[in-house]
Formats: structure tokens, sequence, C-alpha cells
């Protein structure tokens, strides 16, 4: 059962311009989240890498995995587990959904 609230956190024709990987930071009750498409689907995850201070929204995605833009490190979108060093925490993942031309987040903080 889902735990929290879907929370709109940006317009899905944001995220429509062109082909391949979009990314872009939002906002959600005061917490900085990255939210990517890739494809059809969308992730959700802290946008504030574990390992030092940057920011993931800005980071490449390559593989399914994110490329923190400071020191490479990478992280699994679906998961956000560490699959590249420096960084040895993972990040938190949200569920993500689009619905009535808006992206969704589940929010559970």
């Amino acid at each position: 059962m889902e735990e929290g609230r879907w929370v709109p956190v940006a317009e899905a024709s944001s995220f429509r311009q062109g082909g391949g990987s979009i990314g872009m930071a939002v906002e959600c009750d005061g917490c900085l989240l990255a939210v990517f498409r890739v494809g059809d689907d969308y992730f959700a995850l802290d946008d504030i890498c574990s390992h030092e201070y940057s920011r993931l929204s800005e980071g490449e995605i390559l593989d399914g995995e994110v490329y923190c833009p400071k020191h490479g490190s990478r992280f699994d979108l679906r998961t956000g587990e560490v699959r590249g060093l420096p960084a040895t925490r993972p990040v938190s993942t949200y569920a993500v959904k689009e619905e009535d031309g808006k992206v969704w987040v589940l929010w559970d903080r």
C-alpha cells in the first residue's frame, strides 16, 4: 500500500523537449528533488549528492544512472544505490507518475 501523498512538482510538458533524457530540479515541501524523464519513464531522487554538495539534476544520465557533475559519483535512478565512487551512501528515491498534464511525486516525508 502506498504511504504518503501525491504532490504535483512540474508540468509534464516541461519534459517533452526533444528526445533522450531530460532532468530538472524541483522543490517539494522545501526539499530539493531531481526529476528525470528517460523515454516514457520518470524517476525522482534527492537532488543533492550524498558525497558532497552537488546538484544531481545537473548530471548526465547514462544506462539508468545519473552521474554527479562534481566528482562523477553514479546513482541508480530506480533505487538510489551508489554505482560509482566516491559516494558511498545512497540517495532517497520516490515514486513518480504523469497524470492530468502534471508530474507527481509520492511524498513520504
